[in-house]
């Protein structure tokens, strides 16, 4: 047992628990990081990476089949799906590598296989994994989430015979069908109709809500949708699938009335809930709630001594969120005072127009009892937007304060979103005031000159 006692055990190897292990390791902690399956959990193996990877290949596919409006015509432009698939799998060994050399140059100590506690002891945790024991002052939970497969009359034999499939196997297949129904209209789903709507494939999208892209802003989620749309994706709204026939149809109800699509493959696209189970927390007291486990700004779970980090908590499931709760729980656990602020996590839609938002909607914030109001710009006001997007139609929109004018949130659409939105998150994240992004000088040409436009135009709705 000697050789097996840890300062901290860390269980899961996604985005915050290899993360995490390297912050612990390098603060002077004898760290374990036990993962079942491989380094990078969900995101770089079944999420984030390998559809990016994707969306990559379709971009470039759709960049040579619409360049006669920028004066470029390409000839005979086709994506091999089955090359794609295998340049995923390339990009996604080689930065798992790079996560297990990390790991090894801090000193992790990385153990493969399920582990799961066992026991509270007057010093701190055993975990077992694989018949041995192994035990910890600390423990830090980062199981991540997997996906939902909802009650649906046939679903379960549809995915069980591989006619319905969810994130993880779509990634996999290697022969593109020629239809493909959606269930569920949020960011998984609509990422995956992107891409197979751009290599081809007739695309059909079902969601129970009247908007596509969830809590996203709602003139945000129309715009997308009305892109997607011209491009040929048909957008069933206000719908609930009924039932799924693994012989190749998935039935809907909407108004009243029962519909088909035929289909060669169907996406569940449902949502994703917390990781929980089996993993020993009942047993020593950890609180959940619908399923996931219960933490505060500091990541501290109902448990002395056992922290969770990432989807695991079902507060923000994004990459980006499971790498700060888990330096936060890092810093903490090593004496020092740190917090999440879940106010200023961005969100991104991969998709083409891109999608990011961070913080408040006008909506949410009134929600919070927040006097809020909101300005709308069109980002034609940028030049390079202009010249890189003909008939673009994506937008900025700046929330704030209607008495201080602090900024609270910024939702935008349209090309460069995704690497945009980190600066609106530091302006959600610092409280700054219109005035003091009026200060700001932004590079020119660029897309995110729009925010500071946006700024003045704010100044002339009403006096600062």
């Amino acid at each position: 047992m000697a050789d097996n006692r840890f300062d901290i055990i860390i269980i899961g190897g996604g985005p915050g628990g290899y993360n995490a292990a390297e912050r612990a390791a390098h603060g002077g902690l004898k760290t374990a990081l036990f993962e079942e399956r491989a380094l990078g959990g969900v995101c770089l193996n079944e999420g984030c990476i390998p559809t990016k990877t994707l969306l990559y290949s379709a971009k470039i596919l759709d960049y040579a089949n619409h360049g006669e409006k920028y004066g470029v015509t390409v000839e005979g432009a086709k994506l091999d799906h089955a090359k794609v698939v295998d340049r995923k799998d390339r990009v996604v060994k080689t930065l798992v590598s790079g996560v297990a050399a990390k790991m090894k140059n801090a000193g992790v100590t990385v153990i493969n296989g399920t582990a799961k506690i066992k026991e509270k002891t007057p010093v701190g945790f055993i975990v077992e994994c694989g018949g041995e024991m192994y035990e910890a002052a600390n423990l830090l939970i980062c199981t991540g989430s997997e996906a939902v497969i909802p009650p649906i009359p046939g679903l379960r034999e549809a995915y069980e015979a591989g006619f319905a499939v969810t994130n993880r196997e779509i990634l996999d297949i290697r022969t593109l069908p020629k239809k493909v129904v959606v269930i569920g209209g949020g960011v998984i789903g609509l990422e995956m109709a992107s891409y197979f709507n751009s290599v081809g494939c007739e695309v059909s999208v079902i969601e129970m809500l009247d908007k596509i892209a969830g809590p996203t802003e709602k003139e945000i989620s129309s715009i997308l949708e009305k892109n997607y749309a011209k491009k040929g994706v048909k957008f069933i709204l206000g719908a609930k699938v009924t039932s799924v026939n693994k012989s190749g149809y998935v039935e809907y109800e909407k108004d009243g009335k029962t519909e088909r699509i035929e289909c060669n493959l169907a996406l569940i696209s449902t949502g994703r809930r917390a990781r929980t189970k089996d993993i020993g927390l009942e047993e020593v007291g950890v609180q959940l709630n619908r399923g996931a486990v219960v933490t505060d700004e500091t990541c501290r779970t109902s448990v002395p001594g056992i922290w969770a980090a990432g989807d695991v908590n079902g507060k923000i499931m994004l990459a980006h969120t499971a790498y700060r709760e888990g330096e936060v729980a890092i810093t903490n656990i090593l004496g020092g005072h740190d917090r999440v602020d879940y106010r200023a996590i961005p969100s991104v839609i991969y998709t083409n127009p891109e999608v990011g938002t961070v913080g408040e909607t006008v909506e949410s914030a009134k929600k919070a009892g927040i006097d809020a109001e909101e300005v709308t710009l069109s980002l034609r006001y940028s030049g390079r937007y202009i010249a890189e997007n003909e008939g673009g139609d994506g937008i900025v929109k700046i929330v704030y304060g209607r008495e201080h004018h602090e900024i609270l949130g910024v939702h935008m659409i349209g090309s460069y979103a995704s690497e945009i939105i980190y600066g609106a998150a530091a302006m959600v994240a610092k409280e700054q005031r219109v005035s003091d992004v009026q200060k700001i000088v932004f590079p020119h040409p660029t897309v995110c000159e729009v925010i500071r436009e946006a700024m003045f135009t704010i100044d002339r709705k009403s006096v600062v």
